[in-house]
């Protein structure tokens, strides 16, 4: 760990209070602990409010408490239980959720100041569902600034740190949930995610999240990305430290917002997976960020946990990945920022925030100029990145969805007529470099392509820890002027100990066989030393 790591701090536990640390437990295994009497819902909030307090001062995770009503929830839950009530799955767990989420009463800024006197008429709709499956919400958590950078830092709030190093960044946007979820202050978590937003966090802090299929769990937040952009839409997703918490959390918020008629798709278990039938592609490298020495290991490491359990690793040539990163660039800076500035009402904008709007509103020919003379220069990743930027142009947009349309077909064909029959899932880094530091989202702003290839499929995707950074893992890029390449060499630099995740991305609709496969590198990691478990803080 770092000299600026946080140092290890326990709460003290009440008298009378069970001996087994609810902090430690899963929200699956609470919820039973808690049906079974073994643990009162009580108990369990006072824990976690007892660890929130004790690491929120190093981590400002959280940034809205909830404790008192908290408290009177659980007490309910306790009369219900004593009652002989049946208990709903997850009666008594103390759950936190990403503050653009609206819960009824409180504050969603999105970071903005300007939102900062508005209140909820009433909870989101996932927030609700997981309210009624007796989740008891304790704090909102921190977020980017408008959602659209992948670390956790806004004027309202201020900046989210990594539990394993105060240093690095807890990732974004959603990187409030990451932080505490890793810590013990949280069971269970709801995040959004658009390019990466629930999974790059759990990268970073060593815990599981995943993305759904698009159109399962459709995010309704209006100060982002603006909502009327369908073509990369944003999708509401769990984080937990186990994949079963995950899966119980998917099954409970599934079913769309409620507010359109959508098709609902219900989702199969998971434990019904058969691995030994499941095909595998690998991507190792996606043109635009190979991966740092521990996240190719780990990469390798999940491949043959995978084939150890009876998949079948089979090769395959996919669409190029920076298609997708072209596709979902451009759309979601299609209006060229003007809702996002819109949004930000003239209030005080963080830097990056700041960055990306600038770029977004240039003039299309002054963008392509100025990413020309980058180039020139050797800024061959700065320069890339402009030319990705949307035109503000209708027809512009319109063509862009019509190409990621193609690119959909190509790569479910790709997956489809793979050598050997029909491939299942791809396997892939979760982001190409471990968590950075604090600050290094602004010359590089997303580390490959990972994160954006399944918002633009619209396939679902999952990531889990399966180990950390080892000493002498910490280099192996050669030297460049590149501004995105030295960024990745910083990440690097001094990252022993830090936490390595991997991506599965699954066919649409079979959200259950990412769960399924991601279980399967989940139980098998674990038994390994170097396993990012609770880190020490």
């Amino acid at each position: 760990m770092s000299s600026a790591s946080a140092q290890s701090l326990s709460p003290s536990r009440p008298s009378g209070q069970s001996a087994v640390d609810p902090c430690a437990l899963s929200a699956t295994e609470l919820a039973v602990q808690i049906a079974q009497g073994a643990i009162t819902a009580r108990e369990a909030v006072e824990a976690h409010i007892a660890r929130i307090e004790c690491v929120n001062a190093v981590l400002n995770a959280v940034v809205y408490k909830r404790y008192d009503d908290a408290r009177a929830e659980a007490d309910m839950i306790d009369q219900r239980r004593t009652s002989g009530d049946a208990p709903p799955p997850l009666a008594g767990v103390p759950v936190t959720v990403k503050e653009c989420l609206d819960l009824k009463g409180t504050a969603s800024t999105f970071g903005v100041p300007g939102r900062a006197a508005t209140r909820a008429m009433a909870d989101d709709p996932y927030v609700a569902r997981l309210r009624a499956a007796g989740a008891i919400v304790i704090a909102k958590t921190n977020v980017a600034q408008l959602l659209i950078f992948t670390e956790t830092d806004n004027p309202l709030d201020g900046r989210t740190n990594n539990p394993w190093n105060l240093e690095r960044s807890s990732g974004g946007s959603s990187g409030g949930e990451g932080a505490i979820i890793a810590s013990g202050g949280s069971a269970l978590g709801l995040g959004t995610d658009i390019g990466g937003s629930v999974r790059i966090p759990a990268a970073f802090c060593g815990i599981s999240s995943l993305r759904p299929t698009a159109g399962g769990c459709p995010d309704l937040g209006r100060a982002s990305v603006p909502a009327g952009q369908r073509a990369v839409a944003s999708q509401i997703g769990p984080l937990a430290r186990c994949v079963d918490d995950l899966a119980i959390a998917l099954s409970i918020i599934n079913g769309g917002h409620g507010l359109d008629h959508e098709a609902v798709v219900p989702l199969a278990d998971y434990r019904d997976v058969d691995i030994k039938r499941l095909r595998v592609a690998v991507l190792a490298d996606d043109g635009a960020m190979t991966p740092s020495l521990a996240i190719a290991r780990g990469l390798r490491e999940a491949t043959g946990m995978l084939k150890a359990a009876g998949a079948e690793i089979v090769p395959c040539t996919l669409p190029s990945s920076l298609d997708a990163m072209r596709i979902w660039l451009g759309c979601i800076t299609a209006d060229r920022g003007t809702g996002m500035r819109q949004t930000a009402g003239g209030g005080k904008i963080d830097a990056r925030a700041r960055l990306m709007l600038r770029l977004s509103a240039m003039p299309p020919a002054v963008r392509r100029l100025v990413a020309g003379v980058l180039s020139a220069l050797g800024q061959k990743g700065l320069s890339g990145n402009m030319r990705l930027f949307g035109t503000g142009s209708v027809n512009d947009y319109w063509r862009l969805v019509e190409q990621q349309m193609d690119y959909r077909a190509r790569y479910a064909a790709a997956l489809d007529d793979a050598s050997g029959g029909r491939i299942d899932l791809v396997l892939m880094p979760a982001y190409g470099v471990p968590a950075v530091r604090h600050g290094a989202s602004s010359n590089m702003p997303v580390a490959g392509s990972y994160s954006l290839l399944a918002p633009v499929l619209g396939y679902p995707a999952g990531v889990v820890p399966v180990t950390r950074v080892r000493s002498g893992e910490e280099g192996g890029r050669q030297k460049s002027s590149d501004v995105v390449h030295k960024t990745a060499m910083e990440a690097d630099r001094d990252s022993a100990g830090l936490p390595v995740g991997v991506q599965l991305m699954g066919r649409p609709w079979r959200d259950e066989v990412v769960l399924a496969a991601m279980r399967v590198i989940e139980h098998a990691a674990r038994k390994a030393a170097d396993f990012p478990a609770t880190p020490k803080i």
